[in-house]
């Protein structure tokens, strides 16, 4: 069961995502419901860690064993959801993810997985492309660059 409910007031969500990078770009990804770019990850399950649930999110939509180097950014955010209108209130984990040992180093600029019945397009993102481009989390295009070294809590209204 996800950590997720919607009630009259909007939806409550709780995720994890995975910060992955390589030289000075950061992938992200896109799918047929939303024109935006945003990282991978998901939501956590009843009784699951934020890691495990963002190793089973990784396996999932990149088909690679996640190695997570450290926790970033704990991040309560509060928005209306661009495709949906509909209101949340969602806590997310962003972990650093190494891929040195995966395949996904050497892919494309861009690239197509399939999840079921979801097809997902990837893509390696310049950090200098983060402010034109519509992508979210908005807080990560300013600080993309200066990663912190022990965990973040941050609360971001957009």
């Amino acid at each position: 069961m996800d950590l997720t409910f919607r009630t009259e007031m909007g939806r409550f969500n709780y995720r994890v995502c995975a910060v992955i990078l390589r030289q000075e770009y950061i992938l992200a990804m896109k799918d047929e419901r939303s024109p935006y770019y945003y990282l991978p990850g998901g939501r956590v399950h009843l009784h699951e860690t934020a890691e495990d649930a963002l190793r089973r999110e990784i396996k999932e939509e990149l088909l690679i064993d996640a190695e997570i180097v450290r926790p970033l950014w704990f991040n309560q955010s509060f928005f209306t959801e661009d495709v949906d209108q509909e209101r949340y209130h969602e806590i997310c984990v962003y972990f650093l993810v190494n891929i040195e040992h995966t395949g996904l180093r050497n892919t494309g600029s861009c690239f197509r997985l399939d999840e079921g019945k979801h097809t997902r397009v990837f893509e390696w993102l310049p950090y200098d492309s983060l402010k034109s481009l519509y992508f979210y989390p908005e807080f990560l295009k300013e600080r993309i660059r200066c990663l912190p070294e022990s965990l973040e809590m941050l609360t971001t209204i957009e």
